[in-house]
């Protein structure tokens, strides 16, 4: 499984950029979702893997993909039992990000409000910093 998630340009001032410890938080609904990807499969997967890939008219793509293991040089971020590796391509790019999940009539996905993109591409899949 892989998994593209939209991302949204954010405004944030400087200091509560840098305030956070984590690298990236998680709302409760996308923990809440994260809860029911993981389901059956914690036997087989110690939590997922957040990366960063070069793709789109924007130039940059989160992804998410279940982890069998955290590997050396992945951030941690666990949040009400549910374990995320940022893996070491993506931590500069989810610094002071927030990841979310949003359901409405039509669609469903992850959302990253990331307060480092300089623009999207128009579907929002893709950014550049």
């Amino acid at each position: 499984m892989s998994v593209a998630g939209t991302v949204r340009v954010v405004r944030k001032p400087l200091t509560s950029r840098f305030a956070a410890k984590a690298p990236i938080t998680l709302t409760p609904a996308a923990v809440s979702r994260l809860h029911s990807l993981m389901g059956g499969s914690k036997d087989k997967y110690e939590g997922i893997r957040l990366d960063v890939k070069s793709r789109g008219c924007g130039g940059n793509s989160f992804t998410l993909d279940y982890a069998e293991k955290k590997e050396r040089t992945d951030e941690v971020v666990e949040a009400d039992g549910v374990k995320v590796f940022v893996g070491s391509k993506a931590l500069l790019h989810v610094i002071g990000t927030e990841m979310d999940y949003v359901e409405d009539d039509l669609q469903s996905g992850f959302v990253f409000n990331n307060p480092q993109a300089k623009s999207t591409c128009g579907c929002g899949e893709s950014f550049t910093l």
